[in-house]
């Protein structure tokens, strides 16, 4: 089949690399156009352009994607398919309708449970033990069209969102595929999703990072984990902005009952901290202004003291 990729984000390079080694055609890769990154406001291309320069594929780098110059153009590659994953445009019904079979989408979640810009992020957020990856025929409402394949990941204790996005990233490869192939087969089911199932996973903000030390200690770790690397999970300490970017429960039963928030315990390499229900053990964090560091080096750098609050 003759493929058009769309992408631009991390998480779709493994995808792409999987089609370049396959037997279909890639006519051309869409990503997001250059931008200005880092300290030094560099102009760099995004992570599936870098793929495709190594791979010397035709690239294509609209401002927008639904312009009459962008529609002439994807046009005129008579594709089969188009193959989207975290490309980063909303699309118009009339690009959606130019491959001759159909657009397809690779979602980290199992539809439709975490629709939106942040379904790993919220999946941890909220505690899940599973996740997955879900390749859907692409309607114009967000990731609510008919599932072609789905394949189920489950989420260890100790996996972040980081982590999380490498296992799904590598999942979402394999099940392209898969579904590749049953797609030239034409031996494909369409699915319509359940409507009363539906869980949203919104773009995250700054302010999701905010930790309620009202909450448990296990809902406060989930946190944690699932907003790495941004905005991360933040308290306040001495009137600063706290970063936390590695936390576990503790099992802890002190004499008294302390407040939530309060440090029951500073020793070697970690914080106890604690929760509405139960403790937290801080490991590694960052201070406002400040590097980040193990909780050993806060505690001998910033003379932490038992008693002392957070939030």
């Amino acid at each position: 089949m003759k493929i058009i990729f769309f992408g631009s984000a991390h998480f779709a390079v493994p995808s792409l690399e999987a089609l370049i080694k396959s037997k279909h055609e890639i006519v051309c890769v869409v990503t997001q156009p250059d931008k200005k990154k880092g300290r030094h406001l560099q102009v760099s291309g995004t992570d599936v352009k870098s793929t495709a320069v190594l791979a010397k594929l035709k690239i294509f780098q609209p401002e927008n994607i639904k312009s009459k110059e962008s529609v002439k153009f994807l046009k005129d590659l008579e594709a089969d398919l188009f193959v989207i994953v975290a490309y980063g445009q909303v699309f118009s019904q009339e690009v959606l309708d130019i491959p001759k079979l159909m657009p397809i989408n690779i979602h980290a979640s199992l539809l439709p449970s975490y629709r939106g810009a942040a379904p790993i992020n919220w999946a941890i957020i909220n505690g899940e033990k599973k996740s997955g990856v879900t390749i859907m025929f692409v309607t114009l409402k967000m990731d609510s069209g008919p599932v072609i394949l789905q394949k189920e990941v489950k989420i260890d204790d100790k996996d972040t969102s980081v982590t999380l996005e490498e296992k799904l990233r590598r999942c979402g490869a394999e099940l392209l595929i898969d579904t590749l192939g049953i797609i030239d087969s034409r031996s494909y089911r369409l699915v319509d999703q359940d409507e009363d199932k539906v869980i949203l996973a919104p773009k995250l903000k700054k302010e999701d990072g905010s930790i309620d030390w009202g909450l448990s200690a296990m809902d406060i770790s989930n946190q944690v984990r699932g907003l790495l690397p941004w905005p991360a999970a933040n308290t306040v300490y001495r009137g600063k902005r706290l970063k936390i970017f590695q936390a576990d429960v503790f099992p802890l039963f002190p004499n008294h009952k302390p407040l939530p928030g309060e440090v029951v315990r500073a020793d070697k390499d970690r914080i106890i901290v604690a929760s509405g229900r139960g403790f937290l053990a801080i490991k590694e964090l960052q201070l406002e202004a400040g590097k980040r560091m193990s909780a050993q080096s806060f505690i001998i750098g910033h003379k932490l003291v038992v008693g002392e609050s957070l939030g």
